[in-house]
């Protein structure tokens, strides 16, 4: 992979106005950052960029919606770093800017121009800027202007974060054997390439999530009103000796209790919502055995509270000595909620964004800056 990485330029930047892209899209409720792990993840390139003496411009995007504001953001860097925030580009006097000065600018996606990946856009963003560093791992999938519009305009750069992110997916798709995967999640269809690709390289795969209950009905067990596509899985998938099965489930009934029981016994009228006690004990009583575990996705349905299963999971993997590596929001979510962010090698900022570079072994903004 022949990315330039910004830490190869030690001792040539001071002075230089670099443009970074970070991943900064964090949850915020009533103006207050609540989760702040993409930032923590974010400090480690612009430390060394403030400390090279760089002009830093950092551009970001957050939350769904074209009016949500980076504001809170800005507040919960200036505990860390010198930050100036910034409504628009065109208000940023760089000509004023110190060495080592930091400025964030608004969310990008609250200009359009950004996720149509518009070249006029590009060109404001890069005025008067030397370099560009791509730092934001979680987005790397998306075809937008900050991604792969900018790189083709300056020289560009792989950040800190980008660096160890690429570096530990690699590491995943040649683990230490024995190793076991576990993928949660949904949407069986666009997961079974990879799928097929983590049994053909690990030597245990549990499926967790919706995608069990695709797994389920193609074995032919009642799955009621549970979330399937079409209940149709390859052969190749399903009768593959590396493919662990679910022992039991965790059903709810229409009036939402819930009850658990073995893959056969779920009513018509249930839906499968987590995975059962019994099932996450027989993982959890193998695991000491395996050197690498890659998971990527919740075993139940998150939103609705049911995390019991992949909190059980992050404990048993953080008592092993595994080298582990997990991504996917929901997921990281629980792992903190647990307190368990630390007993495990490495926390992926991607969810989708890891999935499909463990798929491809790159991503379009990765592919961007190695063709800048």
């Amino acid at each position: 992979m022949n990315v330039r990485w910004i830490q190869e330029q030690k001792g040539a930047l001071a002075g230089k106005v670099v443009l970074v892209r970070s991943g900064l899209n964090v949850p915020v409720e009533n103006g207050v950052v609540i989760n702040d792990f993409r930032i923590r993840k974010a400090l480690p390139t612009l430390q060394f960029l403030h400390e090279e003496g760089a002009k830093i411009i950092v551009v970001a995007h957050i939350g769904r919606e074209q009016d949500e504001t980076l504001k809170p953001v800005a507040t919960e860097l200036e505990k860390h770093l010198p930050i100036t925030f910034v409504q628009t580009r065109d208000t940023l006097n760089i000509t004023a800017m110190h060495n080592g000065d930091i400025v964030l600018l608004e969310n990008m996606r609250q200009d359009p121009r950004e996720v149509a990946n518009d070249d006029s856009f590009a060109l404001e963003l890069v005025r008067d800027v030397d370099i560009f560093v791509q730092d934001a791992f979680a987005v790397c999938h998306r075809q937008h202007t900050s991604i792969v519009g900018i790189p083709k305009l300056i020289p560009s750069f792989g950040g800190l974060l980008l660096h160890d992110e690429i570096t530990a997916l690699t590491s995943a798709l040649n683990p230490q054997h024995p190793a076991l995967c576990i993928l949660g999640g949904a949407k069986f269809s666009t997961k079974e390439p990879l799928i097929k690709k983590f049994l053909a390289t690990y030597d245990d795969v549990f499926v967790g999530g919706a995608l069990q209950n695709e797994i389920l009905a193609a074995r032919g067990f009642v799955v009621g009103k549970s979330v399937v596509e079409d209940g149709r899985v390859p052969e190749d998938i399903l009768h593959n000796d590396a493919l662990r099965d679910a022992i039991d489930v965790v059903a709810m009934a229409p009036d939402e209790t819930a009850r658990t029981v073995r893959v056969g016994a779920v009513a018509p009228d249930e839906m499968i919502v987590d995975i059962g006690e019994e099932t996450i004990a027989a993982i959890a009583a193998d695991i000491g055995k395996y050197k690498s575990i890659l998971w990527n996705g919740p075993m139940g349905w998150y939103e609705k509270g049911y995390d019991a299963a992949t909190a059980a999971l992050a404990h048993a993997i953080a008592d092993t000595d595994a080298y582990s590596i997990v991504g996917g929001g929901d997921t990281v979510a629980v792992i903190q909620k647990e307190h368990l962010e630390d007993k495990f090698d490495f926390v992926s900022t991607g969810g989708g964004a890891m999935l499909e570079f463990l798929l491809n072994k790159s991503l379009p903004g990765i592919d961007a800056l190695t063709e800048n």
